[in-house]
């Protein structure tokens, strides 16, 4: 079992620190907060070894688990990468590019595997369908959330709609070309919803709205590609997919038949792929165990948290282009 250690005893924290006590793949070391009350009372309350000293319980595990404010995950990163350490990072993966870039070239030196968390990859309805999803050419994605002071000192692009980019880069094999987007400040300091369309080299367009004072939550995308529509609900965990093949010669009572002005017809049926049920938390930190095991490559690679990290912060830059 790699042995691991925590740094961030923070909600999320507390959630990772729960999960990898649970987990069959790691042994849970410790943790550390930089807050002492805080560490000493999540200590007393869980039973989870506190560490006063950062670098105690770098010497102490094989990985660390960064689940610190996005201000300290280079930091973070940096001491443990640069003591041999696996690291995984919570999204997005730094405050910067340059960061996420110094990391990538760390790690690389040192020989060690990076992994961030963007969870909805393993979310049982983006998995489900996500081989199915070949040569998008539209995508549209909702992701509203309603109101928590958790997460406001970010936009909301890198608090929610970063889920998004991820999932679309990880589907979309081509690179963005251009950006136009808009973002609102209402609540907060920093934009609390916003637009952004994504135009991509193969003639791909996505378009994404991202939400932290809706009336309701939602998380949904779809997915529109030569003859099939995919939608996925990221938080009911459900997909619809609808699929247009050539119609038969002889089509049954039942068979849904569409003609075209061209008189082509097509007909319409329905896939169900099964959804398992699963924490998608605890399955994203053990597939880092699994990649660390078998020396093979990260589910999220440092590498694809940058890129989303470069698409977030170019959106983000498109609002600032908007107010001058």
């Amino acid at each position: 079992m790699l042995k691991v250690g925590v740094l961030g005893a923070g909600h999320l924290g507390k959630i990772h620190l729960r999960l990898l006590k649970e987990s069959q793949k790691y042994q849970l070391i410790g943790f550390y907060d930089p807050d002492v009350a805080t560490g000493k009372k999540v200590a007393d309350e869980f039973g989870y070894k506190y560490f006063e000293k950062i670098n105690d319980l770098l010497n102490a595990v094989d990985v660390i688990d960064i689940v610190t404010p996005t201000v300290y995950h280079f930091d973070s990163a940096k001491k443990a990468i640069e003591k041999g350490k696996h690291v995984f990072i919570e999204k997005p993966i730094t405050s910067t590019l340059k960061e996420a870039q110094e990391l990538l070239k760390l790690a690389q030196e040192y020989g060690v595997k990076g992994q961030v968390g963007h969870v909805e990859r393993f979310n049982p309805a983006f998995t489900a369908v996500k081989e199915l999803i070949n040569k998008p050419m539209f995508i549209e994605t909702h992701r509203l959330a309603e109101f928590n002071p958790r997460g406001t000192d970010v936009p909301v692009v890198l608090d929610l709609m970063i889920h998004d980019i991820d999932a679309i880069l990880s589907v979309v094999n081509s690179k963005v070309t251009q950006i136009n987007a808009s973002g609102v400040s209402v609540i907060s300091q920093s934009p609390d919803i916003a637009n952004a369309r994504l135009e991509f080299e193969n003639g791909c367009v996505a378009n994404l709205t991202a939400s932290r004072i809706s009336l309701k939550n939602m998380r949904k995308s779809r997915f529109f590609q030569k003859d099939a529509y995919i939608s996925i609900d990221f938080l009911e965990k459900k997909v619809e997919v609808v699929k247009m093949k050539d119609a038969p010669e002889n089509p049954g009572d039942f068979d849904m038949i569409l003609q075209n002005a061209e008189g082509v017809k097509k007909q319409i049926y329905f896939e169900n792929p099964s959804i398992d049920t699963n924490n998608a938390i605890l399955d994203e930190l053990e597939s880092f165990a699994d990649a660390i095991n078998a020396d093979s490559t990260p589910v999220v690679t440092l590498a694809q948290g940058t890129e989303a990290l470069k698409v977030a912060l170019a959106i983000i830059d498109s609002f600032k282009t908007k107010q001058l």
